[in-house]
């Protein structure tokens, strides 16, 4: 058995990932899709403290007080940002890295620093009265919040290397409206051995888009 912590993107919550997580469950492993602190069904807690530290802290308190000692942290998009930073600052409770559809960050980097001026753009352009949050697209489900811009601009410091990460996958959409911001990345990684990269058919929104790809693709980094 394998245990998941599923984080998702900017502006959405566990929702996103809550049925992939059943059909982890149905293969027998444990799985738990996040709401990261200020989005979701947590969006009052949204206020302009909240920041990446913050949501590495939402998914080291999980590995914590559920004493998983031996997690899949499981990353889409802006998520890549908060299970690298989880897997550095938890290193006896964490195994694996799957990076879906995310950025990939090193010590230093900010979502904002990864991505191209297209997505700079959503983050600002979205910005209310507030000044700290970035509004939902309008093409995203309407469950979609709005997402604490600090986390997208704060930078990651990391302690280490994550030498302790047994298995590392990237799975990349090919499918995006426009060019993609991970494309670069993609063709990085696949020159890197300690990395299992993947490509799908399928727009940004993998979970929805191609399930049953990505599910044969964690229970392979549960193995």
């Amino acid at each position: 058995m394998t245990t998941f912590v599923l984080v998702p993107g900017a502006w959405h919550g566990a929702w996103c990932f809550e049925p992939l997580a059943r059909r982890l469950r149905d293969h027998g492993h444990q799985a738990f899709p996040l709401t990261l602190t200020g989005v979701g069904d947590r969006k009052h807690l949204l206020s302009g403290s909240v920041n990446l530290d913050t949501h590495i802290e939402d998914v080291v308190n999980v590995l914590t007080d559920q004493q998983i000692t031996d997690a899949v942290l499981v990353g889409h998009s802006y998520g890549g940002m908060v299970i690298t930073g989880a897997a550095d600052r938890a290193p006896d409770r964490v195994s694996g890295l799957v990076h879906v559809d995310a950025v990939v960050p090193e010590d230093g980097d900010s979502c904002w620093s990864l991505v191209t001026d297209r997505e700079r753009r959503w983050y600002l352009d979205g910005v209310g009265a507030t000044g700290y949050a970035s509004a939902p697209l309008p093409f995203f489900d309407p469950r979609a919040t709005p997402h604490p811009l600090a986390s997208l601009l704060q930078s990651l410091r990391l302690n280490g290397r994550l030498e302790h990460v047994r298995r590392r996958d990237y799975v990349y959409a090919t499918g995006w409206d426009g060019e993609s911001p991970f494309t670069s990345l993609y063709e990085r990684l696949l020159d890197d051995p300690s990395w299992q990269v993947h490509a799908l058919e399928s727009g940004h929104n993998v979970m929805g888009d191609a399930p049953e790809e990505l599910l044969k693709i964690l229970l392979a980094a549960a193995e």
